[in-house]
């Protein structure tokens, strides 16, 4: 993806949008286009086991087309026998990643499996999902490595 960078004026309630340049205030670019998951790696919150347990629970969310779909679906036809399908077709692959989807969750348990699913594939920030389920600040990245350590067990991630 893309980046999408963009500088921020950081003020003690953190990064706001810079709206004078002549001032001089302390800033910092911000990449839009980074995920929350991408976000907790690159500062040291996630281990490397659990950022890679959280990318491919996203990539499974994401083959099994889970995402809300609001308009006319534009997919590209695949010619049969093109690309490496492993002998599945688009539809068996489909519900492929949607057992697994459903399985790595179980595995998580019923009480980290919301903040996982809102922060790994709805892409709301930690902040946003403790305020949305209602916990305390600060739990969610702690609930969050758990669960993540349980969803690399499911994929036998080491």
């Amino acid at each position: 993806m893309k980046p999408i960078l963009v500088e921020r004026e950081l003020t003690a309630a953190g990064p706001r949008k810079r709206e004078n340049r002549a001032t001089g205030c302390r800033s910092v670019t911000v990449n839009l286009a980074e995920s929350p998951l991408g976000w907790l790696h690159a500062r040291g919150h996630l281990t490397d086991r659990q950022f890679n347990a959280g990318e491919r629970l996203r990539a499974d969310w994401e083959r099994a087309q889970l995402a809300p779909s609001v308009t006319m679906r534009w997919d590209v036809v695949r010619i049969k026998g093109s690309g490496g399908d492993g002998g599945l077709s688009a539809s068996e692959r489909q519900i492929a990643a949607r057992h697994r989807f459903d399985s790595a969750v179980g595995a998580a348990g019923s009480g980290l499996s919301d903040i996982l699913w809102r922060v790994v594939c709805a892409g709301d920030s930690v902040p946003v999902a403790e305020k949305a389920l209602a916990w305390p600040v600060r739990s969610g990245k702690l609930v969050l490595g758990i669960a993540l350590d349980r969803v690399a067990d499911f994929y036998r991630i080491r």
